[in-house]
């Protein structure tokens, strides 16, 4: 029997459950830590205003994931004016950050000598291309700067999605494939064709494989840089049964001239979908490599359903 100030004597008393101090609200972004180095996104390929505004949007995911990132744009093939060399934009970086150190001390605040890397160096390039590369390398070891150099963004689970996004655009894949409808023109054997020699071809076929299970069709990677490569493996995929063929350019765009793909196509007597350009995942994984260089972990890159 319960009484005007609560229950009686012997029976349980129903209190309520404390409600957990930010149970339902989203974790803080993680923010770069102060000082960090730069991420310079270095670009290959002859710059343009469309390469520009690919690195810019690149660049400009990767600062949306982590706030406070000092991310900058650097062409392998730049001049000193309007597209910025890779040794220029390091320099720049370092006069920068000794600028900093120089105001802070003269202001008569307690700060550390700055030390380590001066940026870390993403190259924007979907798959190893040694000719590249060895160039980057070079161009960070004649700058006398110190900077970290990063491995290509490949291979990875979010590149075959971005893949099969670009087919999809070009109607050469389903959207979905849980959904129950066809695509007249959709390929029934992809062609992803790559840059950078032998190790390229092998790398990207490890996407490759990732692409295959999205779309239940075979995929084969080729060479775009190897006579013969192309149309080689358009004739293993016609063998083997595939009627309708695509090309996938396993590549970001600056890297090489857009005849080569055109030609690759007319090669392999089928239809081609765009590069990867400056698709999401691009981003991501350029400031995936940046936190995985510095030892930060940020939200792991998520992709996103191909709708």
């Amino acid at each position: 029997m319960s009484s005007a100030t609560g229950p009686a004597s012997g029976l349980p008393v129903r209190m309520p459950r404390p409600r957990q101090p930010g149970r339902h609200r989203r974790p803080e972004p993680l923010a770069a830590p102060e000082g960090a180095p730069a991420l310079v996104l270095v670009v290959p390929g002859t710059p343009g205003a469309a390469t520009r505004s690919l690195a810019e949007e690149v660049v400009s995911i990767a600062r949306s994931e982590l706030p406070g990132l000092d991310a900058r744009i650097a062409y392998l093939d730049g001049d000193e004016t309007e597209f910025p060399t890779l040794q220029a934009v390091l320099t720049h970086a370092a006069e920068e950050r000794t600028a900093r150190y120089e105001q802070a001390k003269a202001a008569g605040l307690d700060v550390k000598e700055p030390d380590g890397p001066v940026a870390v160096v993403v190259p924007l390039l979907a798959g190893p291309d040694g000719a590249l590369l060895r160039r980057i390398r070079q161009a960070v070891m004649d700058s006398r700067i110190a900077a970290d150099l990063t491995d290509v963004l490949g291979p990875h689970p979010l590149l075959a999605e971005a893949l099969h996004v670009r087919l999809s655009e070009a109607g050469l894949a389903r959207a979905d494939r849980a959904r129950l409808f066809t695509v007249a023109t959709a390929a029934d054997g992809i062609i992803l064709a790559s840059v950078g020699g032998e190790e390229a071809v092998q790398a990207a076929g490890i996407t490759g494989m990732l692409l295959a299970a999205r779309l239940a069709v075979p995929v084969m990677a080729a060479a775009l840089d190897q006579d013969g490569s192309i149309s080689a493996v358009a004739e293993q995929l016609r063998d083997a049964g595939s009627q309708q063929l695509a090309l996938a350019p396993y590549l970001i765009g600056p890297e090489v001239d857009p005849g080569l793909v055109e030609e690759a196509a007319k090669e392999a007597d089928c239809s081609a979908a765009e590069p990867l350009g400056p698709y999401p995942a691009i981003g991501k994984l350029a400031l995936a490599k940046y936190t995985s260089a510095l030892g930060i972990t940020p939200p792991q890159p998520q992709g996103t359903p191909v709708r």
